[in-house]
């Protein structure tokens, strides 16, 4: 049976297993004189725009663990029976989407350290389920506790960014586009348009 706690303790796993995005390990730039190129993936993934979604994105995993398993427990007991069912319903949807979404930014940064190959990181891609709709109505959300509101939207926002972020390299990796190549405007645009909205103030 479901239950806050269950939650949380699902999300702290994952918040516990992260450790700080150090500096970047991989070298993007490629050496003409060798032959070597790295991909356009592997080049945005390096980028100090990444650590900045990616610590945001873990900083969201990490306050939402701590409210479901701190102040959401108590908020939660003092709702009617019919929106303590809408609280649970919702938290799990949060918590859902929100490992989802870890699990991609921990491949993203797997790959960027050079733990895994591109091949790899697109293997791990496909078992990843990124949301790309929002309910359009949840009967009784507007009753819930404002900070369980406030965490769901600022997830919809991450996701909105990563589905952006995904779709574009994605297409770059169909296209086998790399850093050599020019014709690449596209989805640097697109990407870059989403690293540069970012969900969460600093």
């Amino acid at each position: 049976m479901f239950t806050a706690n269950k939650v949380a303790d699902r999300l702290k796993a994952v918040s516990s297993s992260v450790v700080s995005v150090g500096p970047m390990v991989r070298s993007v730039a490629s050496n003409a004189s060798n032959g070597e190129t790295v991909s356009f993936a592997e080049h945005f993934t390096a980028s100090e725009q990444f650590d900045r979604i990616f610590k945001d994105g873990m900083a969201l995993v990490e306050r939402t663990a701590a409210y479901l398993d701190g102040a959401g427990r108590q908020e939660a007991k003092a709702l009617s029976a019919s929106l303590n069912v809408v609280y649970a319903t919702e938290s799990m949807r949060l918590t859902t989407r929100l490992l989802e979404l870890a699990s991609w930014l921990l491949m993203r940064r797997a790959l960027k350290l050079g733990e895994i190959t591109a091949e790899e990181a697109h293997v791990k891609r496909r078992r990843i389920r990124l949301g790309v709709a929002r309910p359009q109505h949840v009967k009784d959300y507007g009753g819930l506790p404002r900070a369980i509101r406030a965490l769901i939207e600022e997830s919809f926002a991450l996701q909105d960014r990563v589905v952006r972020i995904d779709r574009a390299l994605e297409a770059a990796r169909a296209g086998k586009i790399d850093t050599q190549d020019n014709p690449v405007g596209q989805q640097i645009a697109s990407i870059e348009a989403a690293f540069g909205n970012p969900a969460f103030p600093h």
